[in-house]
């Protein structure tokens, strides 16, 4: 994803461009802290082609999160029978998240990102391919863990979140405690966590929370095994850019633990 892209639970700043349900949600009175959406949600004006498809192709592949009863069954936001669901927070411009549906047809993937110029992105890859397996919510990934059914995610992919550098920031970082135990809650046992970041601070912050957090088994058999991203696992353009500046990615891969181990 490009830097402009870097999303945790959000973008960077700007005008909001999302459905107007979500914008009056998040401007009630009744809003917490924790569920603010902080950053950009709108960089340059859509082109034209991009604004077509925010009103014509997102609203078809959009995720309801507002009108959803508790403990949905996300299979149901599929109308074709799928094998699994995936889930990635902060898409960025797409690129990951269209190339894995492209490569797992037989699963569903929703795509979280407040950003919408990604997400102008991600529509345009989806109608130049044909893609039928991706559905998307553009905005904070967390008001759909909070409705999911528990056990029901098979892969969540978390690839470059903003690492909200400053010390009075980190508690915009979508890594925190209480959004590991929402992804606990929701992903089944065996279901894989990937992370991946190459800011050092928040390496080792993301470390930290997923080592106090039991639910979760770090899969690695050797040190350099966080530094090399498995075949399986496309790249991006953020990633190429940011090795070119002599940052280095660490590819962070998690296992869901049997609840019954981790508690």
């Amino acid at each position: 994803m490009t830097p402009d892209a870097r999303t945790g639970p959000v973008g960077k700043g700007g005008r909001s461009q999302v459905p107007q349900g979500a914008r009056n949600r998040r401007m009630s009175g009744a809003q917490s802290e924790s569920r603010r959406v902080f950053g950009r949600r709108r960089g340059k004006t859509l082109r034209p082609g991009q604004q077509q498809l925010i009103e014509t192709l997102l609203p078809r592949l959009t995720v309801p999160v507002d009108t959803l009863p508790p403990e949905t069954e996300p299979r149901e936001f599929f109308a074709d029978a799928v094998k699994d669901i995936w889930l990635e927070v902060g898409f960025g411009k797409g690129e990951h998240l269209a190339r894995q549906a492209e490569s797992h047809p037989g699963v569903g993937i929703i795509g979280c990102e407040p950003f919408l110029d990604g997400v102008a992105a991600l529509l345009r890859r989806i109608e130049a391919a044909e893609i039928e397996n991706i559905r998307i919510l553009p905005d904070d990934a967390r008001l759909l863990l909070e409705r999911l059914a528990p056990a029901t995610l098979g892969r969540v992919f978390i690839l470059f979140p903003d690492p909200w550098p400053k010390t009075r920031h980190h508690k915009r970082r979508f890594i925190q405690d209480e959004t590991l135990a929402l992804l606990a809650r929701v992903m089944k046992p065996g279901a894989e966590l990937r992370i991946a970041t190459d800011h050092p601070d928040l390496a080792v912050w993301i470390l930290s929370h997923m080592r106090r957090q039991m639910a979760f088994e770090w899969r690695i058999d050797r040190p350099a095994d966080c530094l090399t991203r498995p075949p399986d696992w496309p790249g991006t353009r953020y990633e190429e850019k940011a090795i070119r500046d002599g940052r280095r990615p660490v590819y962070l891969r998690y296992r869901r633990a049997n609840p019954k181990k981790s508690s």
